[in-house]
């Protein structure tokens, strides 16, 4: 089974890997991002890509610093 996979990426975007095409992303007023032939792509992170939700690098550029470990839940 096809399966999606959001990776953290350091002090960077969220990468998504979706071969199946299963992910379907919407904007707030439920229109559809085309993602036709994406079978993986970035989404901004930082709040500064001038192309949201998807990232063009900007992060580096402004030396955006981000948590990104995973954070075990207590008593585990």
């Amino acid at each position: 089974m096809t399966q999606v996979k959001i990776t953290v990426r350091p002090n960077g975007p969220y990468r998504v890997e979706d071969p199946g095409n299963l992910v379907e992303l919407v904007d707030p007023n439920g229109n559809k991002y085309d993602l036709t032939g994406k079978p993986a792509f970035s989404l901004c992170r930082c709040g500064a890509s001038i192309n949201k939700p998807f990232c063009d690098g900007t992060h580096s550029k402004i030396g955006f610093q981000a948590a990104e470990a995973a954070v075990k839940a207590e008593g585990q």
